[in-house]
């Protein structure tokens, strides 16, 4: 079988009904849409949830349920190659990133992440050090410690 070939099953699709199209159609001049109101008008209708101006069922009940935003952890993230205007076996902790300028604030704490290259043997502390920027710590002669 090829795509050309491919048809509906039998039965399965019907001739799509024509309305408005006179009355020997059976849905001729108003075409199922009763005499008058809003609903016989073209885009006639109301929105979705709309109860003829009483107040609306999802306006009515009252909105609680938790969510767990309120205990989403955001840490600061420092990148491996900026590390580099630290000195020689320099301990490189929070605080000394926040002095620095390299973090504005800890967050919930703060992510070493391995882009870049280090060129100076250091010693990070700090509370999540991806595994890359581990190697590349270490392979510069420096250490990692997570807090």
């Amino acid at each position: 079988m090829k795509l050309h070939e491919l048809r509906p099953a039998d039965g399965s699709t019907g001739k799509k009904k024509r309305k408005g199209r006179g009355t020997a159609t059976g849905q001729g001049k108003t075409a199922g849409r009763g005499q008058d109101g809003q609903k016989s008008r073209s885009g006639g209708g109301v929105r979705i949830g709309f109860e003829g101006g009483q107040m609306p069922l999802a306006r009515r009940l009252p909105k609680r349920g938790f969510s767990n935003a309120r205990f989403k952890k955001e840490y600061a993230i420092v990148n491996v190659e900026d590390l580099n205007v630290f000195t020689e076996n320099t301990e490189v902790t929070p605080e000394l990133l926040i002095e620095a300028g390299l973090v504005k604030k800890s967050l919930t704490g703060i992510k070493v992440l391995g882009n870049g290259d280090l060129n100076v043997s250091l010693t990070v502390k700090a509370n999540k050090i991806s595994k890359s920027a581990e190697e590349k710590i270490v392979t510069a002669g420096g250490k990692v410690e997570v807090i």
